[in-house]
């Protein structure tokens, strides 16, 4: 699969495709359908099967501070789409230059000049365009008139008979209930990103974590949970909290992982995280003492979580 940033770097081989367009978060098993769906319209087309996302997504570019929580950053979006079979991902920077495109101008610069679509797979409450007149029916009509066709994406229920979406994913998370947003994702709930240098302060607690910056993005997640870390091929156990630390009057959200039995060095490698059960929410403690004993106490219900698991 190719990761295509930004317009100009569209080439022939990308065009006549068949497309979708989503933000895609989380690779959900709506998702999986909607893809499956292209694949198999690409087959029967002999033609190359994309999908069309946007960073930051739509919706964090307007409101950032109302924005949704990510389910995964854009590194993990692309590794779970890799998996899918598809043949290229084309992300568009949401920037005041995209913002500013009329629907018209949306569907003639970018569907039919840039990749020539031959096949749009979209949902229903897809909405585009500054003058907020691009949706379903004016893609239709406007495919009509350019010789593709425009359909709309299947519903999956999961076995509770809700439709799997984003928000579905994310109301589990907020509730601490990963094996239920995995159920919904059919996959693994993780995060990637490089270990970075932090303040010590884990390591001056008796507990060295691993440091990981979210870069901004508001995630889904928040709490501390038992994790395993995979790095280089190899798993490790440990327990993580991913928030603002506001013990240490922290502001920019960061996962910070310490791993059971572990002395290797893990600076500027590449690592990901998965997320195995929740333990608590994250707060604000009294004082350093405070914190200490309660990372212990957390320390101690992720290594029974683990030990339970095997049994």
């Amino acid at each position: 699969m190719e990761l295509i940033r930004g317009i100009h770097n569209i080439r022939s081989k990308h065009k006549n495709s068949v497309l979708t367009i989503g933000n895609f978060d989380g690779v959900h098993l709506g998702h999986s359908a909607i893809l499956s769906r292209v694949k198999a319209l690409a087959a029967e087309y002999q033609s190359p099967a994309g999908i069309m996302i946007f960073e930051p997504q739509p919706r964090e570019f307007f409101a950032a501070e109302t924005a949704p929580g990510r389910i995964g950053r854009l590194r993990d979006k692309v590794q779970l789409l890799q998996g899918q079979g598809i043949d290229f991902v084309l992300c568009l920077p949401f920037n005041p230059k995209l913002q500013q495109l009329t629907a018209e101008s949306f569907c003639q610069q970018i569907l039919l000049q840039g990749l020539s679509v031959k096949h749009l797979v979209v949902g229903d409450d897809f909405r585009f365009g500054c003058d907020r007149h691009g949706d379903f029916t004016y893609l239709q009509t406007f495919g009509e008139r350019h010789q593709f066709d425009v359909e709309n994406t299947p519903s999956v229920l999961n076995a509770s008979g809700l439709r799997v979406s984003s928000t579905l994913v994310r109301q589990a998370l907020e509730c601490g209930d990963v094996q239920g947003a995995e159920e919904n994702m059919g996959h693994a709930m993780t995060l990637s990103g490089r270990v970075v240098h932090g303040q010590q302060l884990g390591r001056t607690l008796g507990f060295p974590t691993a440091n990981i910056h979210l870069k901004g993005i508001k995630s889904a997640l928040a709490g501390v949970y038992a994790v395993t870390l995979q790095v280089q091929g190899v798993s490790h156990q440990g327990v993580a909290n991913i928030g603002v630390r506001p013990t240490v009057q922290g502001k920019t959200p960061i996962l910070e992982v310490h791993l059971f039995n572990f002395n290797g060095d893990l600076y500027d490698q590449y690592v990901q995280v998965t997320f195995c059960q929740f333990i608590r929410a994250e707060r604000k403690m009294a004082g350093l003492k405070e914190l200490e004993q309660q990372i212990q106490c957390d320390k101690e219900e992720a290594i029974r979580f683990f030990a339970e698991s095997v049994n």
